[in-house]
C-alpha cells in the first residue's frame, strides 16, 4: 500500500502525484500531459501543474516544447547507449579510486543499501528500489574522495533512472540480478581487489543496460512467443 504524504504546496502535490503515475507506468512514454486535463483531474490551478511539470522536466522524466505542451520523454536506444558509456566510464574510475580510500563506515552503508535494495524489490516499490539504488552507486563515488567525480556521477545516476522508470522490466520480474551484481561488488570492496571491483563494476553496468526494454522490442518479444 502506498504511504500517504503530506504536501506543502499545491505544486508539490501535482509533481508527487505525476512522478508516482510515471513511476508505476500509469503514464506510457511520449505520452501528452496536457495542463487543463491534468488542473481538472487534481483539482488546482493550471500553475502549479506548471511548475510541477518542469520539475519533473529537470529530472528528465518529461520534455516541455514551446507552443506544443509537455510530455513524457521517450528516450532511444542510441540515447540510453550513450548515457551508459559515459557512466560506466565515470563509475570505474570511482571504484578504482574508491577501493584505497573505503572506510569500514562506507561498507557498512553498503551492506545496508543491498538489504534495502533487496526489501524494495519484494515489495515491488519502484519509488524506494530506485532511492536506495542511486545510494549505492553515490556511496563509492563519495567514497573516491574527488568531489568533481562525485558530482558527475550523481548526475549521470539521475539521467540513469529516468530510463529505469520507463524500460526497465522491474514490476514483471520475480528475481533481480542486479542485487547479488551490488553483493559481488561490496565482496571486492571489502577485500580491496581494485581490478575484481573495477570489472565487476563494468559489467552490472553492461547488463543493467542490456535489461532495459524497450517498447518495441517488447512488442516484438512478445510476437514471437505466440
Amino acid at each position: 500500500m502506498r504511504e500517504p504524504r503530506l504536501y506543502t504546496t499545491s505544486a508539490d502535490y501535482v509533481y508527487q502525484e505525476l512522478r508516482h503515475r510515471i513511476i508505476t507506468k500509469q503514464l506510457k512514454p511520449g505520452q501528452r500531459l496536457p495542463e487543463v486535463n491534468i488542473a481538472v483531474q487534481m483539482g488546482v490551478s493550471r500553475t502549479p501543474v506548471r511548475e510541477a511539470l518542469r520539475r519533473l522536466a529537470s529530472e528528465g522524466l518529461v520534455l516541455v516544447i514551446p507552443n506544443s505542451g509537455a510530455r513524457l520523454a521517450s528516450p532511444n536506444r542510441r540515447e540510453i547507449e550513450d548515457a551508459y558509456v559515459v557512466r560506466e566510464q565515470l563509475e570505474s574510475l570511482a571504484i578504482r579510486l574508491a577501493v584505497a580510500r573505503l572506510s569500514d563506515r562506507h561498507l557498512r552503508r553498503l551492506e545496508e543499501t543491498v538489504i534495502a535494495e533487496e526489501r524494495a524489490f519484494e515489495e515491488k516499490n519502484l519509488e524506494l528500489y530506485l532511492e536506495v539504488n542511486e545510494s549505492f552507486h553515490r556511496i563509492i563515488a563519495e567514497a573516491s574522495g574527488n568531489r568533481v567525480l562525485a558530482d558527475y556521477v550523481e548526475n549521470i545516476l539521475a539521467r540513469t533512472n529516468v530510463y529505469i522508470v520507463f524500460y526497465d522490466p522491474f514490476y514483471d520480474i520475480e528475481t533481480n540480478p542486479s542485487i547479488a551484481e551490488h553483493r559481488a561488488i561490496v565482496n571486492a570492496l571489502r577485500l580491496r581487489d581494485e581490478e575484481k571491483a573495477v570489472a565487476l563494476m563494468r559489467e552490472h553496468l553492461e547488463l543493467s543496460m542490456q535489461d532495459l526494454r524497450r517498447p518495441e522490442e517488447e512488442a516484438v518479444q512478445k510476437k514471437e512467443t505466440e
